[in-house]
């Protein structure tokens, strides 16, 4: 039996009332349909292609429904390769009625609380989607299931791993039904203050609230459910410091930060004591990684560091970072995303 703060059994209503976990409590995670075929190392049975036509060629990779830089080919000093990020795995369906129409049950991959649920299948790009909230004692983590035909969960209603969220479908920007699936995503939520950043930045409305897909970094999903289904101690700390650092921002220092309160797991160094700037950590995908205090003087935002490359770092960093080698700078997209996880964005 695995570790638990409490005694004994854990009781269904005890589960149900979410009481905070331990520290690096174990993830418990479940697949959130009944394709399992990575685990049988078959990602071309579990992952939804894609469409793809590159230098003249058309092909329906599998590799384009899966996590991390699958997408947009594009030849380079350092070869072919994919320049597009995809934020989460897309499944494909194991079962089809005599339409075509996916028939896969879409369940929780564990304990949480439905934070959101898009009922609209023109609202976003996602179509229909769910987000659940999971807390593992490591801060909020928020998995969103997308492109769903229904849901059947409404906001507020707490439910165990495995409970039915809706049907598989094909909701959303450019699917149809030969190509539906159920995307899901693992993130973190980078700030509170996510829909003044929006007004400030977009003349378009933000009709999600803290739950837009811009204010989700997603972790590598499937890479956990492998993990965790060969060590079910694994945390999700543990997890994340397997992820590499393409670079690294220092920024002026201006009061605590949302974020490191948010997720204690993120800290390095003592955050109580003063210092004149922070360095920031990020994954290619601008995942932040770590923050540390910095002794640096900054008056500005600066990457003191960035992985060696041949080709442009906008093909590996969503073009956040613009440079070459081991020179390099924040786009303005990647400001952007910079004053979403400081708070600066109202200073500036």
């Amino acid at each position: 039996m695995t570790h638990s703060c409490f005694r004994g059994g854990l009781l269904i209503a005890l589960a149900l009332a979410l009481s905070p976990l331990c520290p690096g409590q174990t993830l418990k995670l479940q697949f959130p349909t009944g394709n399992r075929a990575l685990l049988d190392n078959n990602p071309e049975k579990f992952y939804m292609y894609v469409y793809r036509t590159f230098e003249g060629e058309t092909s329906k990779p599998w590799q384009g429904g899966s996590y991390g830089f699958v997408r947009n080919l594009r030849r380079t000093q350092q070869g072919t390769i994919p320049t597009r990020f995809h934020e989460g795995i897309d499944i494909r369906p194991l079962k089809r009625d005599s339409a075509g129409r996916p028939l896969d049950d879409v369940k929780a991959i564990a304990l949480g609380r439905v934070v959101y649920v898009q009922k609209s299948a023109g609202g976003s790009n996602y179509g229909k989607y769910v987000v659940i909230e999971h807390d593992w004692g490591d801060g909020p983590l928020l998995s969103l299931y997308a492109h769903l035909a229904s849901a059947a969960v409404e906001e507020g209603q707490r439910i165990p791993a495995g409970h039915v969220i809706g049907r598989m479908g094909y909701t959303g920007a450019g699917l149809n039904r030969e190509r539906a699936h159920v995307h899901l995503e693992l993130n973190i939520l980078l700030s509170l203050q996510f829909d003044a950043w929006h007004k400030m930045k977009f003349s378009t409305p933000n009709k999600h609230g803290i739950h837009n897909g811009m204010n989700l970094a997603g972790l590598d999903i499937a890479n956990l459910l492998l993990i965790n289904q060969r060590d079910p101690s694994i945390t999700l700390p543990q997890f994340l410091t397997r992820t590499p650092i393409y670079y690294k921002v220092t920024c002026p220092r201006r009061g605590k930060l949302e974020l490191a309160d948010r997720y204690p797991w993120i800290r390095r160094g003592a955050h109580h004591r003063p210092s004149p700037s922070w360095e920031i950590s990020f994954s290619s995908a601008g995942f932040p990684l770590a923050i540390a205090p910095s002794h640096r003087e900054v008056s500005k935002p600066l990457i003191t560091y960035v992985r060696t490359t041949q080709s442009r770092h906008e093909y590996f960093t969503l073009s956040r970072v613009t440079g070459t080698g081991r020179r390099a700078s924040l786009t303005r997209s990647g400001l952007q995303h910079l004053s979403l996880i400081t708070g600066e964005f109202a200073k500036q």
